[in-house]
C-alpha cells in the first residue's frame, strides 16, 4: 500500500468524505480505501485532483511524485476480476431465446 496525503488535504479543506465523493463523482468507499494507501487508477486520481480544486500538475501534493498505478487492482476486491482480464465473451452464458429457455425447462 501507498501512503498519500488524501486525507491530511481533504480535511484542511474542511471537505467531508461524502462531498469529495459527489464532487469527485466517486463512491465514499473508494475514497476511503484511497486514503488507506490502496492502490487506484489514473483515472480516479484525476477526479480527486479535480474535485478537491487543484490542477492536474499538481497531483503530487496528493499522492507523491513516486505513485505508481496499479495494473492488477482486482486482487484484493471483492469481485476478484480484473476488469482488464474480464472477457464478455467467456463469462456470459450462451444466448438462448425466451421460447428455447421454455421449451427446454419444459423437458426438465
Amino acid at each position: 500500500m501507498n501512503k498519500n496525503n488524501l486525507k491530511e488535504i481533504r480535511e484542511s479543506l474542511m471537505i467531508s468524505k461524502a462531498e469529495l465523493s459527489r464532487n469527485a463523482n466517486l463512491s465514499p468507499l473508494t475514497i476511503t480505501r484511497i486514503e488507506r494507501g490502496e492502490p487506484c487508477r489514473m483515472e480516479t486520481k484525476r477526479k480527486i485532483v479535480l474535485a478537491l480544486g487543484l490542477k492536474i500538475s499538481e497531483k503530487d501534493k496528493i499522492f507523491g511524485k513516486n505513485m505508481s498505478v496499479s495494473l492488477n487492482d482486482g486482487g484484493n476486491r471483492r469481485s476478484g476480476i480484473d476488469r482488464r482480464e474480464f472477457s464478455y465473451a467467456i463469462h456470459t452464458p450462451e444466448y438462448r431465446s425466451g421460447s428455447e429457455r421454455r421449451t427446454n425447462s419444459l423437458k426438465n
